[in-house]
């Protein structure tokens, strides 16, 4: 077996493991929210924390990457994010909970942010859109069968099983990875570190990330979240100017002279807002709107999940002989169709429909990321390539971070915070709830609505990046 398979192997399972993992709890949270007496503030944290942790991380992850080598900050990333798994099992409150997913979320940032430059430091050019999509494909997948699978899982056991599965394969994929992998990059000669941007980076990036989750929260997380907001714009325009004066930049901002870097992360920042929303979005839809269980929600979601990955294959393919600019750029004009049908839905909406307007937008996202992840990679030099595929991951787990609060935030546009609470956990008298979900219903249709015109802002910057697919930055 060449050496490319072992590392699209390795690395796959890997972005799948991460994959599942942002999506897993989401059918479970108000199994999690019954039996930890979590409310929906908890609830937001539990799934956020993950996220946030494997985000604020990357960058210097991606630096370290390529100073002291890829496959050693990939493999310990295998066995954090195993070790936080096991941890988040035996949580026996909320804030237990939380604590132990950002472990988890630190090591599957550890494995995001090396996995697309270790397959890109392996494959051929003429193969690099098809290894690519191959291996985040799986992170898709995983993503999508998280809500899948999560709600096998809770029709079996308790929302601990979610947890307890990661720990086999983690523990196979801690030892494989070491076993097998080696580390075949150009590392950078420069061993400084801008330790100062880091810190405007990560700070600013997190109170850019709160604001959302504490506006989400309705009037009385307002003030905080404007605050937020305030700082962490600011606290990023510093290390913007940072990096922009120092030597040794922990992000190196000629890379944003590359149109395909700077086109195609800016697309994919919106676009996995827009994803992540629409999964919490659909999921709630499903459960307290239609009255699905979450095992029945979990399998609702199979149109959207294999019309990606019949697409994603497809595209990665194409992506090698076509190019990527007009794959990406309808995929998106599908994803924004899609997501135009969505918010017509009611309380009448047949399953059938539900599932061709969810295999639209499958087929989309299928068309847009492998080839969008293919531009991005295959833009920048080598010894780029750890901190490129870490901004890539940062701007993409943003994204996925921003969308949960986005979700509560666009749905209270038709209903009130104050309603929304006891519906998601299901208390309450039956006529109150009952009143409550008809507004859910308004609120779900402006979500759909506003996440659509999200993902049509992102077509601009897809349709306008460049074609070249190397750009070689000066020293």
């Amino acid at each position: 077996m060449q050496y490319k398979w072992t590392v699209l192997t390795v690395t796959t399972i890997g972005t799948l493991l991460a994959g599942l993992d942002s999506r897993i709890v989401i059918v479970g949270l108000p199994t999690i929210a019954n039996q930890l007496k979590a409310g929906p503030e908890e609830l937001v944290w539990i799934s956020q924390s993950y996220l946030l942790a494997s985000t604020i991380c990357l960058l210097l992850i991606g630096r370290l990457a390529d100073i002291f080598g890829r496959i050693k900050l990939y493999n310990l990333g295998f066995l954090v994010f195993t070790i936080g798994s096991g941890l988040s099992a035996i949580s026996f409150d909320p804030f237990q909970l939380i604590s132990f997913r950002i472990i988890q979320g630190l090591g599957a940032g550890m494995i995001l942010a090396n996995s697309a430059a270790i397959v890109t430091d392996s494959s051929p050019p003429k193969e690099l859109g098809m290894m690519i999509g191959i291996n985040q494909t799986a992170l898709r997948v995983g993503s999508i069968a998280g809500l899948t699978l999560s709600g096998i899982i809770l029709s079996i056991t308790d929302w601990r099983g979610l947890f307890y599965i990661n720990i086999p394969i983690g523990i196979f994929g801690t030892i494989w990875a070491y076993l097998r992998l080696r580390d075949v990059s150009t590392k950078d000669r420069s061993k400084k570190i801008d330790w100062f941007g880091l810190l405007f980076f990560s700070i600013g990036l997190t109170l850019v990330l709160l604001s959302v989750t504490y506006l989400s929260y309705g009037s009385s997380g307002e003030v905080d979240g404007f605050f937020f907001l305030l700082v962490g714009f600011l606290l990023l325009a510093i290390f913007v100017r940072q990096e922009a004066s120092t030597s040794s930049p922990l992000l190196d901002l000629r890379l944003f002279k590359i149109r395909l870097f700077a086109g195609g992360n800016s697309a994919q920042l919106l676009n996995s807002l827009v994803w992540s929303g629409l999964l919490v979005l659909v999921t709630f839809y499903l459960q307290i709107g239609l009255g699905y269980s979450a095992l029945t929600a979990g399998l609702g979601l199979l149109p959207l999940e294999g019309a990606y990955v019949i697409a994603s294959l497809i595209s990665s393919k194409l992506s090698d002989i076509y190019g990527t600019r007009v794959l990406c750029t309808t995929g998106l004009v599908l994803i924004v169709t899609g997501l135009m049908i969505i918010s017509t839905f009611g309380m009448a909406t047949s399953y059938l429909e539900i599932a061709l307007a969810l295999a639209v937008i499958g087929i989309g996202n299928g068309m847009f990321t492998p080839p969008n992840l293919r531009a991005i990679m295959g833009s920048v030099p080598e010894n780029r390539r750890g901190i490129a595929s870490g901004f890539r991951q940062t701007m993409f787990n943003t994204g996925l971070t921003s969308g949960y609060g986005l979700v509560v935030l666009f749905l209270t546009f038709g209903i009130s915070y104050v309603s929304l609470a006891p519906l998601i956990q299901g208390i309450g008298g039956s006529s109150a709830l009952l009143v409550a979900r008809s507004e859910f219903f308004d609120g779900f249709r402006i979500a759909a609505l506003l996440f659509g015109v999200i993902d049509a802002v992102a077509i601009l910057p897809s349709a306008m990046r460049g074609r070249a697919e190397i750009r070689q930055l000066q020293h």
